[in-house]
């Protein structure tokens, strides 16, 4: 295709060309008139002769012969040396006695000029996927969260302050423990397309099996009222998805349930990002008096997200834009 700003596009060379081999116009005359040189002129006209209307076509413009380009050889150490040690140009260049600048421009033909392109286990290049429409696939997992003591947490009040609020919350909460004050913990439990990127979430007390087949059957019901039917859950080996309860309850609703490979939580990435994205934008995102108030907060926050917040993923747009695409929606 012709770059932005060509003068003449196929079309445009087609109509040059037969203007002098057709028409009898010199070179000049129609180099003139479609602001080219009479040299370009003469280019089109020549291969229009030998080739015809075939020869209006782009070429690319890559010389036949590299004699200068880095031996074979030579990019297969480069990479390997990327994916197996996830070295660094300059590193690489001092093992292999090479320009690092030389080694920068394999790595970016070879696409692995990021390390966040790799996985840092396996060294290999990441596979990224999307499910082709909503509620094709789902990811659940629990994060988890400590309380909030009254009077707000360390993090914004300092950690003696911060200790003082939680052994009285905890004194007023029975929790106490000597020398070791406990305000408890929030289960959150959290669903999210991987499609569209929307998310939903809820604070529980626990992360059991009968708990998490609560909050999947609420999350395919509030997912059904915005038009996503939920086909497949991805979850990881924790014990609440290893339960017959939620074998028997994937089964009820029609679900199929996969499970990650064990101690890859890569494969569940898209929810372990949501999570950090949450924490940033909700846990700790501002003071909280109490864990009461950040509670409060969390609807509010699910709906920016959702609705509001831009998703580099999907095209710098909100998720909820996704679900225009349904299965069917146009039909």
């Amino acid at each position: 295709m012709s770059h932005a700003n060509a003068l003449l596009t196929p079309r445009t060379r087609l109509r040059l060309a037969r203007l002098v081999v057709e028409s009898g116009w010199t070179y000049t005359a129609a180099a003139k008139m479609f602001m080219v040189s009479a040299r370009t002129a003469r280019k089109w006209a020549e291969r229009y002769r030998t080739e015809g209307v075939a020869g209006m076509a782009d070429r690319s413009s890559r010389p036949h012969h590299s004699p200068t380009r880095t031996p074979q050889h030579l990019v297969k150490q480069v990479v390997r040396l990327r994916w197996r040690h996830r070295l660094g140009p300059v590193q690489i260049a001092g093992r292999l006695h090479m320009p690092a600048s030389t080694v920068h421009a394999v790595l970016v033909r070879c696409r692995i000029n990021r390390l966040t392109r790799i996985d840092r286990v396996t060294g290999e290049p990441l596979r990224r996927y999307e499910h082709d429409h909503p509620g094709s696939l789902i990811h659940v997992d629990v994060t988890k969260f400590g309380n909030i003591p009254d009077g707000g947490g360390w993090r914004y009040v300092g950690r003696q302050q911060g200790y003082r609020n939680q052994a009285a919350t905890a004194l007023r909460t029975g929790r106490t423990a000597k020398g070791n004050p406990s305000i408890g913990t929030a289960y959150l439990h959290t669903v999210i397309d991987d499609h569209s990127r929307l998310a939903y979430a809820e604070i529980r007390s626990d992360e059991k099996g009968a708990t998490a087949v609560d909050v999947l059957e609420r999350a395919v019901t509030w997912f059904a009222a915005r038009g996503v039917h939920v086909e497949q859950v991805l979850s990881d080996n924790g014990s609440a998805y290893r339960s017959h309860a939620w074998r028997d309850a994937c089964t009820r609703l029609g679900i199929k349930h996969k499970r990650t490979r064990p101690y890859r939580p890569q494969t569940n990435g898209k929810i372990e990002r949501f999570h950090r994205t949450l924490a940033d934008g909700w846990a700790y995102a501002r003071f909280y008096a109490s864990e009461t108030e950040r509670r409060a907060a969390l609807p509010g926050w699910l709906h920016f997200y959702n609705h509001h917040r831009l998703h580099s993923a999907i095209g710098n747009q909100p998720p909820v834009s996704r679900l225009t695409n349904l299965p069917g929606h146009h039909s």
